[in-house]
């Protein structure tokens, strides 16, 4: 037995020895600390993993390697014991893996109805364990903790190669036979090498018996007890699934409105979001954390001066308020121009009118083509026409219409300080989302198809109510209701690892993969909503996105405060737009367009022509889709990307990095994390962090990524909490008048590190 541990012991220092030699690390004092300490080969590879993580520093930044490898051999060991094999082959056999997690019910038994065993048999063979140790410590201790497939009693069973194939055999099983083996080897050689990442759900769930694998979804609430209260059902029903999710809550009537011609009844909107925040605790994500939900309200709204936008605040009457949702505002080009009025003096003076919904409808007679009635929030201005501004001014002139009129200034005063207290709410600018939209043929020009957008505001897409059309008793005297199904809208996520991806992996052939796996997660995903999985099919909806932003420009030697950078990405994003759409476009030609392309921007090519995109590969690009169509209805969004990103052992998503070292803390211990390919050439590029540089120069890098991203992005600003309310207006103003189509939280200094939603961190 001491042989047997005197063994161990030499196996663990041995192999310090080599992973220190690769990574040019000095261990001298740490396997002399082991030896003395006369401990087993296991303790021994706890202290040293501690003593790595003790010095993680900014000068020797290569000890979280180490930490990982150490982690690795702890992870090896746990695996090879509760499944039966010799720990030192590091992976065990797949088939007998998916068998018992099978038989245990953690894996869904269609991963055994769709491979026959010499098939999997031959797909172990594609596992390469030396991937592992492209890990870093924090990305391969998240992947550990959350993702990889456990049992009942959390041992663990699977390892982080194995996470990876079971995702690429997911999402290619009901490929044709005859390429399916291809394609899953193509789907691991893009996750395997950390070229790409898949959002938290599909990471998460692909593979098991349980949760479903789309990250987000957008509803729209009707003004109706059965709309809210419908809505709130879907809500706890996505939200105990893992989805995050955006709620639009402009249609319902404000406070002091009517009800069946009763006057003043309406309680307006903050007690029903109230609603929401208990559902959105009370209903958590498979255990791990409360649900997570983005309210979204017009700021013509009359309600908005009302609460909501104090919803989150410490000040005020807690009965009125919602601290565990997030909030986002719709607003048009006209408020921002009535914030730009000023006197001679330079006050402001652009007034701004707010309305209910409700009352609108029933006064100003606005009707669509079937008869039914509209309101403001169903108008956008076009370039050329202004339909929203041309129907705000007949409400605004109508003398019978009540209203509330404030300074458009102290709206946005309010909207500002509840911004530096709480990171909310965010910006969503509706007539640049709609005038971009590329399926906007389904309700005509002019009129809103896209009224907010979701949790982590990349996600753009078609939204209508769902409504209950009939109630009757079945032959058997059940009771049957009839909901007709509104676009609700399903976001399907996965990004790019930048710096990876552009300088290892090839973008032409990573895109084709993710693109393909993408597509395939719509017919595979069981949505407990039922028209949320109606959306999804009918207008094939992806998200491709990315990662890695300021650790691409570090590696690059480009400065994020230069015209260089903004030049960098409006180039790099033309090229993973023109190869996500081509990608689409290849996918239609084998499998069908989405449902509704005829008409839509990508059939007309208004898209291409409104991008300037007119080099010969677009319109070669063009010519094909004319004649064969798209597979998905949007294709491109870039989400926050935080513990996803941390796996891909890069930064997150498009933000600048939060500081070149800072310590992490998880469960009991806490140690250093510092930049990704830190050293004294990258430094430079690092050292001026998110707080410190200047936002406009971030504002117009975005701008230049976002001419071709037709869906949204996740963007951050970073402010000082000192910030003068003028500079932060002018940051506002400077993101509309660039073109932005959403800003996700204001970060101030004085924050503590708000906690994010994870769904939509693909």
């Amino acid at each position: 037995m001491r042989t047997q541990i005197k063994e161990d012991l030499n196996s663990v220092l041995n192999a310090i020895s080599r992973a220190a030699k690769e990574y040019n690390l000095d261990t001298t004092e740490l396997i002399g600390r082991i030896k003395e300490m006369g401990i087993t080969g296991a303790e021994a590879n706890q202290h040293a993993l501690f003593y790595a993580l003790n010095n993680i520093a900014m000068d020797q930044p290569s000890w979280t390697f180490l930490a990982a490898n150490l982690f690795l051999n702890e992870l090896y060991e746990k695996a090879a014991s509760n499944r039966g094999y010799d720990h030192k082959l590091k992976y065990g056999n797949l088939y007998e893996l998916i068998k018992e997690l099978t038989a245990k019910g953690i894996y869904s038994t269609e991963l055994l109805n769709s491979y026959p065993k010499e098939e999997i048999d031959e797909l172990e063979g594609v596992i390469i364990p030396d991937r592992d140790y492209l890990f870093n410590y924090i990305g391969l201790f998240l992947l550990a903790d959350r993702y990889i497939a456990k049992d009942h009693e959390k041992n663990i069973y699977e390892l982080p190669q194995e996470r990876f194939l079971i995702i690429a055999m997911t999402l290619m099983k009901n490929e044709n036979t005859k390429k399916r083996l291809h394609l899953v080897k193509e789907a691991y050689w893009a996750l395997s090498n950390l070229y790409m990442t898949v959002a938290t759900p599909t990471l998460s769930n692909a593979g098991k018996s349980y949760g479903q694998l789309s990250s987000c979804f957008i509803d729209t609430v009707d003004d109706s007890l059965d709309g809210i209260y419908l809505n709130n059902w879907d809500i706890a029903r996505l939200s105990k699934d893992g989805g995050g999710i955006g709620v639009y809550y402009g249609k319902v009537r404000a406070l002091g409105s009517d009800i069946k011609k009763f006057k003043g009844n309406s309680s307006g909107v903050v007690p029903w979001i109230k609603l929401v925040n208990d559902t959105a605790v009370s209903v958590d994500q498979l255990g791990q954390r409360q649900g997570a939900i983005a309210v979204y309200l017009d700021i013509f709204h009359k309600d908005i001066m009302n609460g909501f936008l104090d919803l989150k605040t410490n000040n005020g009457d807690e009965r009125r308020k919602a601290h565990d949702i997030f909030t986002g505002v719709a607003i048009p080009d006209l408020f921002m121009k009535q914030l730009e009025k000023a006197d001679e003096n330079g006050r402001s003076i652009g007034e701004w009118h707010t309305f209910c919904p409700y009352q609108v409808k029933q006064m100003m007679g606005w009707k669509d083509d079937y008869g039914n009635p509209l309101g403001l929030e169903d108008f956008y201005d076009e370039n050329d026409i202004k339909y929203f501004t041309e129907k705000y001014e007949e409400a605004v002139n109508n003398p019978f219409l009540p209203r509330k009129t404030y300074r458009a200034m102290d709206i946005m005063s309010r909207i500002m300080v509840a911004q530096l207290e709480t990171g909310t709410p965010y910006m969503f600018y509706r007539d640049e989302v709609n005038r971009q939209n590329p399926n906007k043929h389904m309700v005509g020009k002019g009129r809103t198809s896209i009224y907010c957008s979701n949790l982590c505001t990349e996600i753009a897409q078609n939204m209508s109510v769902t409504t209950i059309v009939q109630e009757y008793q079945d032959v058997e005297g059940n009771l049957v209701m009839v909901r007709k199904p509104g676009d609700f809208v399903v976001c399907n996520l996965s990004s790019i690892n930048l710096p990876k991806a552009v300088h290892e992996g090839g973008l032409e052939r990573l895109i084709q993969i993710q693109v393909r796996m993408l597509d395939n997660v719509i017919d595979l995903n069981t949505i407990s909503v039922g028209q949320a999985g109606v959306t999804n099919k009918k207008y094939r909806a992806i998200g491709l996105g990315t990662f890695g932003w300021h650790h691409l420009l570090a590696v690059e030697g480009i400065h994020w405060e230069s015209e260089e950078a903004i030049e960098y990405a409006d180039n790099l994003y033309e090229d993973i737009a023109y190869y996500t759409i081509r990608a689409s476009n290849d996918l239609a030609i084998e499998k069908g367009e989405y449902s509704q392309f005829t008409g839509s921007e990508w059939d007309t090519g208004e898209y291409f022509y409104r991008k300037n995109y007119n080099s010969n590969r677009w319109v070669r690009l063009q010519e094909n889709i004319s004649k064969h169509g798209l597979r998905n209805g949007w294709l491109m969004a870039v989400a926050p990307n935080s513990s996803t990103a941390k796996i891909g052992g890069s930064t997150d998503g498009i933000d600048p990095l939060y500081a070149v070292e800072y310590a992490e803390e998880k469960k009991n211990f806490k140690f250093n994390v510092t930049a990704p390919d830190l050293n004294h050439e990258t430094y430079d590029y690092y050292r001026r962090a998110r707080h410190e540089l200047d936002q406009v120069w971030s504002i117009r890098q975005n701008a230049a990524r976002q001419r071709h991203i037709d869906q949204g992005i996740s963007f951050n600003i970073y402010v000082r909490h000192d910030i003068k309310a003028r500079d932060l207006l002018n940051l506002h103003l400077e993101a509309w008048k660039q073109g932005l189509k959403t800003t996700y939280y204001v970060r101030s200094t004085s924050q503590v590190e708000i906690e994010e939603c994870e769904a939509c961190h693909s």
